[in-house]
C-alpha cells in the first residue's frame, strides 16, 4: 500500500509539474507573439489600407514648383473630391497664400519633412526638428495639427517610425506610384493607375509634373465610373485598434 500511494503522489507531482511548465511555455510564446506584434505595429509605415469599402485616396507631394497647384485644385473642385496634399516646409514658407487655398478648399494637409533629406541619414534629433517644425508651420497658417507624415523619398528605419508615432503622427507612404515624375506621360500614368488601384490603395502624384491637372481628371472621371469614392487619407485609415502587417498594409486587429 505505501508503494501505491508513493507512486500516486509522484504521479500527481509529475502531473502538476507538466501541467506548469505547458502553462509557462503557452505563456512564454503569448508574450513572444505580443512582443512581435508590438514591433510589427511601430515598425512599419502604412501602405494601404484593408477595408470593405470601395475608397482610395489621391496624394499629391508638394515641395518644389507653384504652377500647377490651382489647376489640381480647380480639377478637385470640379468633381468634388477631397485630397491629401504633403508639403514641404521650405515650399510652405514661399507659398502661404497656396496653403491658404488649399486648406480653405476643403483639403487635407499633411507634413513632408522639413527640407526633403533622406531620413535614413538624419539624427534621431533632426529628425524631430524637421517633422516638428513643418507641423508648426501648418498650424501657423491653417490654425489646424497634422496628423500625417510621409518621409522624402520613402525613406524610413526605426528610428522614423519611432520619431514619427512619438510625435502622433501616422507615417503614410503609398501602395501606388503613379510613375508622373518619371515624364512617361500622361496616357502611362493613367493606364498604371487604373490597372493597379484596389480598395484601400494610397494613390502617389506629383504636383509639380507638367499636365498634372489633365490626367488627374481623367483618373478621377474613371475611378468614380467604377464605383470607387475618393476621400483623403485620415478618412480611410484606422486610428486604433489596428496592425500594420509586414507589406504596410494596414487593419483592424481582429482581422
Amino acid at each position: 500500500m505505501k508503494y501505491k500511494s508513493k507512486k500516486i503522489k509522484y504521479f500527481r507531482s509529475s502531473t502538476f509539474f507538466l501541467g506548469v511548465t505547458i502553462v509557462f511555455i503557452i505563456a512564454l510564446i503569448g508574450g513572444i507573439r505580443y512582443v512581435c506584434y508590438e514591433k510589427e505595429v511601430a515598425s512599419m509605415p502604412i501602405h494601404s489600407v484593408d477595408t470593405n469599402d470601395k475608397e482610395i485616396a489621391l496624394t499629391f507631394d508638394v515641395a518644389w514648383g507653384k504652377n500647377n497647384i490651382d489647376e489640381i485644385l480647380q480639377v478637385l473642385e470640379k468633381h468634388n473630391v477631397k485630397s491629401t496634399f504633403f508639403l514641404l516646409g521650405s515650399w510652405i514658407e514661399d507659398n502661404k497664400e497656396l496653403v491658404e487655398k488649399i486648406h480653405n478648399a476643403g483639403h487635407e494637409i499633411g507634413n513632408h519633412s522639413n527640407t526633403h533629406a533622406s531620413f535614413k541619414n538624419l539624427s534621431k534629433e533632426s529628425k524631430v526638428q524637421e517633422i516638428k517644425l513643418v507641423s508648426e508651420k501648418i498650424y501657423d497658417i491653417t490654425g489646424e495639427k497634422t496628423s500625417l507624415f510621409r518621409p522624402p523619398f520613402g525613406d524610413t528605419d526605426k528610428e522614423t517610425l519611432e520619431v514619427s508615432n512619438s510625435l502622433d503622427h501616422q507615417t503614410i507612404k503609398w501602395s501606388l506610384d503613379s510613375m508622373d515624375w518619371k515624364g512617361f506621360g500622361a496616357n502611362h500614368v493613367i493606364d498604371r493607375v487604373m490597372k493597379n488601384s484596389e480598395p484601400g490603395s494610397i494613390v502617389l502624384f506629383h504636383s509639380n509634373v507638367s499636365n498634372v491637372e489633365n490626367y488627374i481628371d481623367t483618373i478621377i472621371l474613371n475611378l468614380k465610373k467604377d464605383g470607387y469614392k475618393i476621400v483623403p487619407v485620415s478618412e480611410i485609415t484606422y486610428k486604433e485598434n489596428f496592425k500594420v502587417d509586414s507589406n504596410g498594409v494596414q487593419k483592424l486587429q481582429n482581422k
